[in-house]
């Protein structure tokens, strides 16, 4: 696929990885990109400075994220790219709240289904249509210290495998975005834990070379994009020998924890 005259929905796009994919599609020529975030603010800003169309949208509610997508096929005919951005990252494990897993869910995996829900019907009706899971390579690989963000995006992964698979005869295109650490505010969140994050600011990418990396999947029609080209050799280790990549990520959480995880309690 390519951007040109193309309709683009943006879930979580007022900043990050989502706003660089906004303006960078812009600039490739889309008809319109549609910044649906809940903080209507940001997405404003982000809209005007590249021309999109900023709208308001709680992701875990499933009314507003259908009413949104039926408002911008009333206005153009069609979607005809979905980009399932919108997600949130914690540095937790066992310790985080009930409530906290619960909105990990809902907003990395649930939101998906929502936008599926919704987009598809139309998207199949044509014959075709493409759909973006922002997933991240903790869903390829897992993340040190993050438990329900590792889960979560190993469940978003499964459910762009199942689209692919389920739907690709019928004219629909699945990628799955799999970065490791991008220069976003998310980065931040793993400040938390008592750790060296020299490796985590040394393989940190700007969300741009993201966006770039989304186009260039895009063209060629990949399932999976790499933005860290290093993440499809991790990925082979780990499929050739489980139990050794297992002991090669405790050795790194090793290194980088100061001290060993707490027991859950």
């Amino acid at each position: 696929m390519h951007l040109r005259d193309k309709v683009v929905v943006i879930t979580g796009g007022a900043r990050g990885i989502g706003a660089a994919m906004a303006r960078r599609f812009a600039a490739e020529g889309a008809a319109d990109v549609v910044i649906a975030d809940l903080d209507e603010d940001a997405a404003t800003e982000v809209a005007d400075s590249c021309g999109a169309t900023p709208v308001r949208v709680d992701v875990t509610d499933e009314a507003a994220t259908s009413a949104m997508i039926a408002d911008v096929e009333r206005r153009h005919g069609r979607i005809d790219l979905f980009c399932a951005n919108a997600g949130i990252a914690s540095a937790q494990g066992f310790e985080m709240s009930n409530e906290a897993w619960q909105r990990t869910w809902e907003i990395n995996v649930m939101s998906h289904v929502y936008a599926a829900r919704a987009v598809l019907p139309g998207m199949l009706a044509r014959g075709e249509g493409y759909w973006l899971s922002t997933v991240s390579a903790a869903g390829l690989l897992t993340n040190i210290g993050a438990a329900a963000y590792s889960v979560t995006k190993h469940a978003a992964l499964g459910l762009a495998e199942w689209m692919s698979v389920t739907y690709g005869d019928q004219g629909l295109k699945v990628s799955a975005l799999c970065p490791q650490f991008v220069d976003t505010r998310m980065i931040d969140d793993f400040s938390t834990l008592e750790m060296d994050d020299t490796f985590i600011r040394s393989v940190a990418i700007t969300p741009d070379e993201v966006a770039a990396a989304v186009v260039e999947a895009l063209a060629e029609e990949r399932f999976l994009v790499l933005p860290h080209p290093e993440v499809q050799t991790f990925f082979q280790n780990k499929a050739a020998d489980h139990d050794r990549w297992l002991g090669g990520m405790r050795k790194l959480q090793r290194s980088w924890l100061a001290t060993p995880p707490a027991p859950p309690t």
